[in-house]
């Protein structure tokens, strides 16, 4: 129905829908050793973005990496991440933890309450630096890949031992995510 169809004889009524409410522990949760994501919105439930809640273990790091199309949203709930958001002078292949921007940025320890946007194009990274697990709140639009990448990604997690870089690089590439420093978690 257009605003010119609106109150004319006949013309059809917005159909209400029924709004998603999640309790605290609901949404279909992945678990492994490296990392534990429970699917609170997905791709069936909204056209617009996917949303998770991530555990963050200590010693796991994502990685720095970027998306051609997707845009993200992080929000810290507890603990402390060391989180990086965007384009370093050089781009060192196997850690992002001392880059720097061009205006100066580098990567800073973020607690509870920070957020964290990235739009499409910007390198990005978490990592969990502490012995305390860290909690947040990870929004990716469009969905649903995010949603697959997590089930596609957790399965390599939980197979044990050393992460299995060929696997994650083949993974991501199919996702739309350009790795540009490893993954690691524990000791892998």
């Amino acid at each position: 129905m257009t605003a010119l169809d609106a109150g004319r004889p006949g013309a059809a009524e917005p159909v209400a829908r029924d709004g998603l409410v999640v309790p605290p522990g609901g949404g279909r949760r992945l678990t492994t050793a490296a990392q534990d994501v429970t699917f609170k919105v997905t791709g069936g439930q909204s056209p617009t973005a996917s949303t998770f809640e991530v555990s963050v273990p200590p010693g796991f790091d994502v990685g720095a990496h970027a998306h051609r199309h997707s845009e993200e949203l992080f929000y810290v709930l507890d603990g402390e991440l060391d989180v990086l958001a965007f384009e370093p002078l050089v781009r060192t292949p196997d850690s992002w933890r001392e880059w720097e921007s061009r205006s100066g940025q580098r990567v800073m320890r973020a607690g509870p309450g920070t957020l964290i946007l990235v739009p499409p194009g910007c390198p990005h990274a978490f990592a969990n630096p502490t012995g305390e697990p860290a909690r947040m709140l990870f929004q990716a639009a469009p969905p649903p890949d995010h949603e697959r990448y997590f089930e596609e990604l957790m399965d390599i997690l939980a197979s044990g031992g050393p992460v299995d870089h060929a696997a994650v690089a083949r993974l991501r590439a199919r996702y739309d995510i350009e790795q540009l420093t490893p993954l690691r978690h524990g000791g892998g």
